[in-house]
């Protein structure tokens, strides 16, 4: 009956729903550890280092910055960012010397006490490869004791340091800015305890977030958080950046999801807020702070979070759209006729699906005709012919709107992690292209798209800018591509896009953290007053500043 409808209606629906758990596809999960690297090539006229690894994404960016040595008056350059192109070093901070590194030798071996050029290349390195530091030494703890012994030392010799994880990050606020120490707390790995009462899992910080996701399949259980670089993240750097991904309209953000966390601040004290209750309304719920600084105000080492179980029935389509007020007016039903199943509910344009189509093999458009812009519905319950049916009758009734001009239905696993690689493929295909500018925005969903279409005016020929993101929760990705980077564009991109935001209301950074980026950027999202609060706070946990410096908060704030 429901083909036959279809027929009719003159369009062409391709239906046919199997249960599909983990959907998504791993290909593009970004996968470095210590070992990974940096790809060569020259720009601006400045030379860059030859790629010392292998890495079959070839994640390319040319936008390097470079921590050139001038002493104590050290300066930063970060070329394709405002912002952050020019810092001084704090000269209050120490150096380190062989004492210092005699020390962290004796606390946590030698082994854990990393000199060596090749791994601190790595380390120092984002893996956009757009920040790079000059650290000489990256510290690997095993537990919370060594990360206390390691901050109280680092703070009593005002030795700057740089909190680090999968080093995942888009706006550089996990490696080193100058020579800060890197903590990086991938050897504290292990699942300490799982309730499949309540759901409740407690973890070590290093714990990478698909690993986690594993073990959770085997409880029957799933995280709250998605992410396209899973394979590589830690749970850890998701807390202290307050992560969103591809499931926060269905769970949230972990404000909400992370029961309570553990953290060490800067002279070494360990706060023991390790709650797994729903329910405490003891006082201030300072995890809170620590969920989104950014390893501002403390380390991060353990985690509970709320799980979800993993329901039966997952179902995927992928739909084309003419114009973005369809994509609107489609956001709107599905959360009316889907609600308690939409899982995600992620857009792309067509610029987005081009540059997909030609920068990433084995990609193919699931529809039959190319549009300007397509959605990745996907909804998860426990009922798998109820579902289907709501999901076929909510894309036919659709159709016949006139909302949708195609569309497809996940047939089994891998057609769908085929969709979620469109997705999810995008800023692979971005690094492969060549330059990039990328902005993180939150905004009314209705005013999305028109920041795309005004900097698209703005810039002409001069880029190729594109938005996707999800549009469940009102975040844009906006990306401008280019041959290569230049003052010229960038000055017609920055402030504009900021100030664009802070005119409607946004925000300028709605999930990836302002790190280097943005620091100096905050007053277009946040008064003076509450910036002036959180330097409050700054000073009062880290009044040396050693803690991730030259991040999150403008830099003037903190000069000697």
């Amino acid at each position: 009956m429901m083909m036959q409808k279809l027929r009719r209606s003159g369009d062409c629906i391709r239906f046919g729903c199997q249960s599909l758990i983990n959907l998504r596809s791993k290909e593009n999960s970004v996968s470095r550890s210590f070992s990974g690297f940096v790809n060569g090539y020259k720009s601006k006229g400045k030379i860059f280092e030859p790629n010392a690894g292998n890495h079959n994404t070839e994640l390319v960016d040319q936008n390097r910055c470079l921590g050139k040595n001038l002493g104590m008056m050290q300066q930063y350059k970060c070329f394709g960012s405002s912002s952050a192109s020019q810092i001084q070093r704090n000269p209050l901070f120490s150096s380190l010397d062989s004492k210092d590194v005699s020390y962290f030798k004796e606390i946590l071996g030698d082994k854990n006490v990393i000199e060596d050029e090749e791994r601190l290349e790595t380390a120092n390195t984002d893996w956009m490869h757009k920040y790079k530091g000059s650290s000489k030494l990256l510290l690997l703890p095993k537990n919370t004791e060594e990360v206390s012994q390691i901050l109280k030392y680092c703070d009593s010799r005002r030795l700057a340091v740089v909190p680090q994880g999968g080093n995942t990050g888009l706006v550089g606020g996990s490696v080193p800015v100058f020579d800060e120490v890197i903590i990086n707390v991938g050897l504290m790995n292990k699942v300490l305890a799982f309730d499949e009462v309540s759901g409740v899992l407690v973890c070590e910080a290093g714990c990478i977030l698909e690993n986690l996701a594993t073990f959770l399949d085997t409880k029957g259980f799933i995280m709250p958080l998605d992410l396209g670089a899973k394979g590589s993240c830690h749970i850890g750097g998701n807390v202290s950046t307050n992560a969103g991904g591809l499931r926060l309209i269905r769970y949230g953000s972990l404000h909400g999801t992370v029961l309570g966390l553990e953290a060490v601040t800067a002279n070494g004290n360990v706060l023991d807020m390790l709650g797994t209750l729903r329910k405490d309304n003891t006082g201030y719920d300072l995890k809170h702070l620590f969920i989104g600084s950014e390893g501002s105000l403390g380390i991060v080492t353990k985690v509970s979070i709320l799980t979800q179980p993993k329901l039966s029935s997952v179902n995927l389509a992928f739909i084309a759209c003419k114009d973005y007020l369809s994509c609107q007016k489609i956001l709107v039903e599905a959360k009316k006729n889907l609600g308690e199943i939409l899982s995600a509910f992620e857009f792309l344009d067509n610029n987005s699906m081009d540059l997909v189509l030609n920068h990433l093999d084995g990609v193919r458009n699931p529809v039959s005709s190319s549009e300007n812009f397509y959605i990745l519905i996907e909804t998860t319950g426990s009922n798998e012919t109820s579902d289907r049916e709501k999901l076929e009758a909510f894309l036919l009734k659709s159709l016949e709107k006139g909302l949708v001009s195609d569309g497809v239905i996940a047939q089994d696993i891998n057609q769908a992690s085929s969709f979620w690689r469109i997705r999810e493929g995008i800023t692979e295909a971005l690094q492969k292209a060549g330059a990039v500018y990328k902005y993180d925005l939150s905004l009314p969903v209705e005013e999305i798209y028109n920041i795309v279409n005004d900097l698209r005016g703005r810039l002409g020929d001069l880029g190729n800018v594109m938005g996707y993101g999800h549009l469940g929760d009102g975040n844009l990705h906006l990306n401008i591509s280019t041959a290569e980077y230049n003052d010229k564009i960038l000055g017609l991109i920055e402030p504009y896009v900021y100030e664009w935001t802070s005119k409607h209301r946004g925000s300028i950074s709605a999930e990836h953290g302002l790190g280097v980026m943005k620091a100096n950027e905050i007053f277009y999202s946040k008064t003076p007053e509450a910036v002036a609060l959180m330097v409050s706070i700054k000073k009062l946990m880290d009044p040396k500043g050693i803690l991730n410096p030259y991040k999150v908060l403008p830099h003037s704030f903190f000069s000697p």
